[in-house]
């Protein structure tokens, strides 16, 4: 099965959840147009307030909607946009990709991978018990791995719906692991 992306969420305001779109438009060097977190800087809420100036890595957040599926054998109901990513993808191992992946989103738009989403405690205010759930501990390197999807940056811009194709470009070798951004 081919990837494709299954919902586009964006929001202008802070808020822990996005509602989904028929469409979000994705800006070159911006992220999605209209969304609180699009930006050459960095806009997530905490981190502005001390390093207002850095690079903004975390553009477009992407999550995989097999997530939702093993949550939900957990007993938590979560849907795409509730925890606050723009686009949410099925078929695609968002985990498992290097930094620098580039993803093709649709016909025009290009994203690339800049590390691991970092899950903050507010996801327990939205479900109890949720934060210990996207994490997970690698039995070989003792390692925790992030499962809360992956950070990106806009390298070409256009429009993003529901059914569009994911495709994916890897950059050179030697790959480069995600970490959290």
């Amino acid at each position: 099965m081919a990837g494709r992306i299954t919902a586009v969420s964006s929001n202008g305001t802070y808020s822990f959840s996005k509602p989904n779109r028929e469409s979000v438009t994705l800006l070159a060097g911006l992220g999605v147009e209209g969304d609180v977190h699009a930006g050459e800087t960095i806009r997530h809420q905490f981190r502005m307030t001390y390093e207002p100036d850095l690079p903004n890595l975390r553009q477009v957040h992407l999550m995989h909607e097999e997530l939702f599926d093993e949550l939900a054998l957990k007993g938590y109901a979560v849907a795409a946009g509730q925890r606050g990513e723009n686009i949410t993808t099925r078929g695609v191992d968002l985990l498992g990709l290097p930094t620098g992946t580039l993803l093709h989103l649709g016909e025009q738009a290009v994203v690339e991978v800049t590390g691991l989403r970092n899950p903050c405690a507010k996801i327990n205010d939205f479900r109890q018990g949720l934060l210990g759930e996207v994490f997970a501990l690698d039995p070989v390197s003792g390692d925790f791995t992030f499962k809360s999807g992956v950070m990106a940056v806009v390298r070409h811009g256009g429009p993003v719906r529901p059914d569009d194709p994911v495709g994916i470009e890897l950059p050179a070798p030697p790959h480069r692991p995600l970490e959290r951004v």
